[in-house]
């Protein structure tokens, strides 16, 4: 068999696969979404500024014509991350020049085809022209990563659980070993651990296990706190919940996570989250 016959068998064997694991293909309400992180690198602020603006005018509106809502658009800010290892390398002081996007897909089909149908939404290409077609020697962004994830069976689709103007999201990584460890933290969340974010005071906007990206195998998932003040006393009736000590106190659930990647992030103007 030629390699393309072989890699176009392979992939469609794979997505038959995944379909019949997961329903991929259901529309219905009760469905566990697909949430696509997209994270945009940018060679300035200025840059970035500029995108932020591109995304409120008119990529936002596009994805909502596409069936893609809410979408949540958040910025790195050092102050709120002062002495935290995970922050990208950047001058003292200086906000790292990245956007967060989540776009929560409906379907399998909805991330397949999102790019066609963005590229026939007119309105969308006309009032975006200017970022899109951004010439060679000066582009929009440098490059963007994106991370594909299955919600959790306890968190089937992403919520809008605040909207106060001090509000700040934390964006939550978690590695595993393993396949298998990783598999059990998901179970863990599905057992147990979800509603202790709420009752904590840090209600849940997103949770999903990875399906593609960087960092594999691993889950990521978004909560948010009143205000940044709230965060480390939102962690503290989380750690000091009954529970939660019991939840860990299981040795099944030992060991299932190597590390944890935390960032603290702010909507931007265009953001529906």
């Amino acid at each position: 068999m030629r390699r393309r016959e072989f890699l176009a068998a392979s992939t469609t064997a794979a997505v038959t696969l995944i379909s019949a694991k997961t329903s991929i293909g259901a529309e219905s309400s009760s469905s566990r979404q697909f949430f696509e992180l997209r994270t945009y690198h940018f060679a300035s602020a200025q840059k970035q500024q500029a995108y932020e603006q591109f995304m409120k005018d008119a990529a936002v509106p596009a994805f909502n014509r596409a069936g893609i809502e809410p979408v949540g658009v958040w910025k790195l800010m050092a102050k709120d991350n002062a002495g935290n290892r995970n922050m990208p390398n950047t001058n003292e002081g200086e906000d790292p020049a990245l956007l967060y996007v989540l776009l929560p897909h409906n379907s399998f089909d909805s991330v397949l085809h999102l790019e066609h149908k963005l590229a026939a939404d007119q309105e969308f290409q006309k009032a975006g022209a200017a970022v899109l077609n951004s010439p060679r020697n000066d582009p929009a962004y440098t490059r963007f990563e994106s991370t594909l994830l299955l919600a959790m069976e306890g968190a089937p689709r992403v919520t809008i659980p605040s909207k106060s103007s001090d509000r700040v999201f934390e964006l939550r990584t978690y590695q595993s070993r393993n396949e298998e460890r990783a598999a059990n933290k998901l179970e863990m969340f599905n057992k147990g651990e979800f509603p202790l974010f709420a009752q904590s005071g840090m209600p849940g906007v997103f949770f999903g296990g990875a399906i593609v990206g960087q960092d594999l195998p691993q889950l990521t998932y978004m909560i948010v706190h009143e205000s940044k003040e709230e965060a480390s006393k939102n962690w503290g009736r989380f750690g000091g919940n009954a529970d939660w000590k019991k939840l860990t106190a299981n040795p099944s659930y030992k060991d299932n996570v190597s590390k944890v990647v935390n960032l603290f992030v702010r909507p931007t103007g265009g953001s529906q989250i």
